[in-house]
């Protein structure tokens, strides 16, 4: 062949490859959720994409549930815990959103009547101030540094805001002459302060809004290939032009476009179509080979990565691994002081917590798993795992981890300034009379409406003690430190397994039978709450022997009618009424969680509905005080069993 027929036959061949790719491009369909799942406008151009959706024109499947969206000619609006909020801004790179609750824009007098709540949401506060708001007062409030509130006032009450309750303190204000209570957070710009916020309304204040961040897998290797998230079936999904694909569009689950050849084409036009088909299923096998080889190169380096579609871990920074952030081990160092010891926050089984300060700006805990325990890999994938998952707000929440990968495997919590229960109660911070009754029962409630959460998520916390509650400025509950925690199988009813935990809380049938229940959660909760009426620790050598242990001590002091020797005599349990009949209830309470049979024992939801009505003074005191010391360990607690059953045992 000369050189002249060789030039028109490449030339042909070459016209052919044109006709093919042109006629490919035009017949090619795209996956009907790729398009639907296209980002939309919404409000004042605001981009509306993955995790959110636009419920009035997408499909649940665009994002996570609880992110759905109503948009309007004026504003998005997001509904969390049955309040609409007002969607001012979304930041995707940092995962969060400036909202305002809608009532502040509404024509009315309106303001948060309660406080908000995150329980079960996929969002946490990220605010850096609150707005405290009193309501019909009685007393007149001081005018610096409060807000009035003319709408919801008149001649003889009062409402108003305030960002200090120290400006109220000290001016002796009487905060028992108002009726009710609420705060809404609040997020001040960086060099903003409160005295420049002076000239201003509440309403003006509240329409600032506030941040709140929310947690969902990461979508930026699948919009980097070309694709649009989703999430469908509780699992996250890449929706790419040819179909859905798990991870991203170039995840090696192959290219399976599908090309329409019309029934009615000609056979020129089908011969084209299969030819094209053809090469393309030829370059794809080339794509398939180099694939396998460059598979086979980084298997060495990738094979102790989680298998798991959710699970995508950056060998060092930036990625998202259980859907919290990876942080290289450099940035932790750095953030930490190198790891001062000057710095360390306490230290466990496990590892010591330091204090941090990242390069945003947010103050956290960096948990350092020891370098020689043989089980330190298995508690760090069980605590990630576990914590990644919850939502709740008397739990800490996990910022992010190291990379398995790492040279030392870390965890990043939120960091909690106000120490934990246990410094409050007989540690550096204990002083007498520094935490009141009321605060200690709001305590009790707050860690047991956790603990029930965790029971009601299939798990159980396996550590429950005074040491693990942290609490913030204003006293909240974050019960932290989920190492020992266990994911509780729905089918059976305990899991046998080594006892662990810390002397002085651990279940004694657990300790004697190998059987891990909900019902050692409550136990330990038990212990709890006798340290929160005697301030005493849950362990201490220097007591008698059988009273070494706090829970032997109580059981006594209980049975021999002496729960007065007990209790802290800074409570008050001699000279108010109310707050001896509460704590008796309390200690009737905690009697029956410690139980040496766990049958005995109430769920962690009784325990619970138990102190909110104790709280509330609705306590049934027609067995009083008396009756209950005289009553034997089974009689006291033989009513609770069976009367309820959760999610993670039974009877």
């Amino acid at each position: 062949m000369d050189l002249q027929n060789i030039f028109i036959l490449k030339i042909t061949l070459l016209r052919c490859i044109i006709i093919i790719i042109t006629f490919a491009s035009h017949t090619l369909s795209l996956d009907p959720k790729f398009k639907a799942c296209a980002p939309r406008t919404c409000g004042n151009d605001l981009i509306i994409s993955y995790p959110f959706w636009i419920s009035e024109e997408q499909e649940p499947f665009c994002g996570y549930p609880n992110f759905g969206i109503t948009c309007n000619d004026k504003n998005p609006v997001l509904t969390i815990s049955h309040y609409d909020y007002i969607i001012k801004d979304i930041f995707y790179p940092n995962t969060s959103l400036l909202v305002a609750n809608s009532l502040v824009y509404e024509e009315s007098c309106q303001t948060p009547l309660q406080n908000l709540t995150l329980d079960r949401t996929p969002f946490n506060f990220s605010s850096n101030t609150d707005l405290f708001i009193w309501y019909n007062c009685t007393e007149n409030p001081p005018q610096y540094g409060t807000y009035p509130i003319n709408c919801y006032s008149n001649a003889t009450l009062h409402s108003f805001a305030g960002f200090h309750k120290d400006v109220l303190v000290n001016a002796n204000y009487s905060f028992e002459s108002c009726q009710s209570f609420a705060y809404a957070p609040v997020h001040l710009d960086n060099g903003v302060d409160l005295a420049s916020l002076g000239s201003m309304n509440y309403t003006e204040i509240l329409k600032m809004g506030f941040l709140l961040n929310w947690t969902a897998h990461s979508c930026s290797n699948c919009e980097a290939s070309g694709g649009r998230c989703g999430f469908s079936n509780n699992e996250f999904v890449c929706f790419c032009q040819d179909r859905p694909h798990l991870k991203a569009c170039d995840d090696g689950g192959g290219a399976n476009l599908r090309l329409k050849v019309g029934i009615g084409n000609t056979l020129y036009e089908s011969s084209i179509s299969f030819g094209g088909m053809g090469i393309m299923a030829a370059i794809f096998l080339i794509y398939l080979h180099r694939k396998k080889n460059k598979h086979s190169a980084s298997t060495l380096l990738f094979r102790n990565t989680s298998s798991e579609p959710s699970s995508k871990v950056d060998l060092e920074n930036g990625g998202i691994y259980h859907g919290v952030q990876v942080f290289s081990y450099g940035e932790l160092e750095e953030a930490t002081n190198y790891f001062d010891s000057a710095r360390e926050l306490g230290d466990g089984g496990f590892g010591t917590v330091y204090y941090g300060e990242l390069q945003d700006g947010r103050a956290v805990a960096v948990k350092r798993l020891y370098e020689n325990n043989y089980k330190r890999v298995e508690q760090f994938m069980n605590e990630v795992d576990i914590l990644a998952r919850l939502r709740h707000n008397n739990l800490v929440s996990l910022y992010g981890c190291t990379s398995r990968h790492s040279r030392e495997l870390l965890l990043v919590y939120e960091f909690i300034p106000n120490g934990t229960v246990a410094d409050h109660l007989h540690g550096e911070r204990a002083k007498p009379g520094a935490l009141p009754w009321p605060t200690r029962l709001k305590i009790a409630i707050e860690t047991a409406s956790a603990l029930t959460y965790l029971h009601a998520s299939d798990i159980i916390h396996r550590d429950v003690k005074t040491n693990n509650i942290l609490l913030d400025n204003n006293f909240c509950v974050k019960v932290a430190d989920f190492g020992l925690s266990r994911l509780f199988p729905n089918h059976v009813t305990h899991v046998s397994t080594a006892p662990q935990g810390t002397p002085g809380y651990v279940d004694p049938e657990y300790h004697q039978c190998y059987q891990l229940t909900d019902k050692s959660d409550v136990f330990s909760f038990g212990v709890v709450l006798i340290e929160l009426i005697s301030s005493m620790p849950a362990v201490d050598i220097t007591r008698h022997r059988h009273e070494i242990n706090l829970s032997n001590l109580a059981i006594n002091k209980i049975q021999n009618k002496a729960l007065h020797e007990l209790v802290d005599q800074t409570l008050g349990y001699e000279s108010d009424n109310k707050v001896r009949r509460t704590i008796n209830a309390v200690a009737e309470l905690a009697f029956q969680c410690l139980q040496s049979e766990k049958d005995l024992r109430p769920y962690m939801v009784d325990v619970l509905d138990a102190l909110r009505d104790i709280e509330s003074d609705g306590y049934d005191d027609k067995k009083t005080h008396e009756e209950m010391m005289t009553q034997s360990p089974d009689s006291v607690t033989l009513s609770w069993t069976s009367t309820k059953t959760t999610p993670t045992s039974s009877s």
